[in-house]
């Protein structure tokens, strides 16, 4: 049965598909059938930017699991970054990176 739970965020990012680099404008987040993971129903993510079409997306499948210990490892990881004061989303100076750049 499916379960119908899907909500959508925005958010910026960048994710990779294939060799390419995109802006990530959204998560799609729902609990509902995986397409590939072999259970019934998945936590799944798929990061999106939909001005860019569907060839813009980067999906995750995740175990109840395996979704919980990444919510407790992204907060433990936030919470380390903000004790130690560098908890910030301040841009970069206009210097292209090699990673950017592909070299």
């Amino acid at each position: 049965m499916c379960t119908m739970i899907a909500h959508q965020v925005k958010i910026l990012g960048c994710g990779k598909s294939g060799a390419d680099w995109f802006e990530v404008r959204e998560a799609n987040v729902s609990y509902d059938h995986p397409y590939e993971l072999s259970l019934e129903h998945a936590l799944n993510i798929d990061f999106v930017n939909e001005a860019l079409g569907p060839g813009a997306r980067v999906a995750v499948e995740l175990s109840i699991e395996g979704a919980r210990q990444l919510v407790k490892t992204i907060q433990a990881v936030l919470a380390q970054a903000d004790q130690q004061g560098v908890l910030e989303d301040r841009p970069l100076a206009a210097v292209t990176s090699p990673a950017r750049t592909g070299a």
